[in-house]
């Protein structure tokens, strides 16, 4: 569970805060948000929000954390009554570039603010990207489990197409058209799946 994950469950405080937090940065920004700000669209006091989450890029992780939980419950159900692996890692690629691009947090920040975003989904991204890692290599290890394939450590192939996925959110402009849903399935289908068998 992530820190986020564990924070909404253990600590209404902090759930409002998080809450606030969401509803601050997708309508204003990273950039021209404060804790202040998140402190009072939460009710609570500035010291409330720093004894939480300590600094702003805490707090903006955290609540990116959390999303990231939310977008994986949703993924879950999308492929869910997929019946192969390879099915549910097409759809959910397809999945995860839809829901990015139209959330309005990831999908805001990444259009608006791009260079405030991009370190936290890069070089201070280290907790997101594990936490996805995490999330596609349990998927795949029960896939393997369950399918009857080879035991091999999952991990390097549900790193590799996360950053895949990341990559072509960060960068869209590319000779295959992602906006097209039937060529992100293609592609998906014709590179990412045959990861499973690597």
């Amino acid at each position: 569970m992530t820190t986020a994950a564990k924070t909404e469950t253990e600590d209404p405080t902090a759930r409002r805060i998080l809450d606030a937090a969401l509803e601050q940065f997708t309508v204003f920004g990273l950039r021209r948000s404060s804790m202040d700000d998140v402190a009072k669209r939460a009710g609570v006091s500035r010291v409330t929000v720093y004894r939480r989450f300590g600094t702003k890029d805490t707090l903006v992780e955290q609540t990116l954390l959390r999303e990231n939980s939310r977008f994986f419950q949703r993924l879950d159900q999308a492929v869910a009554a997929l019946p192969t692996m390879e099915e549910r890692v097409v759809e959910g690629f397809v999945v995860a570039l839809r829901h990015t691009r139209a959330h309005p947090l990831f999908g805001g920040l990444l259009r608006l603010e791009p260079e405030v975003v991009l370190p936290y989904l890069t070089v201070h991204g280290g907790s997101s990207l594990a936490a996805t890692v995490d999330y596609l290599t349990g998927h795949l290890r029960r896939a393997q489990q369950a399918e009857g394939r080879p035991g091999d450590d999952p991990r390097p192939v549900a790193e590799l197409m996360v950053r895949v996925a990341v990559s072509f959110l960060l960068n869209p402009a590319s000779c295959i058209e992602m906006d097209d849903e039937d060529q992100a399935r293609a592609f998906a289908r014709r590179y990412l799946a045959p990861l499973l068998n690597a």
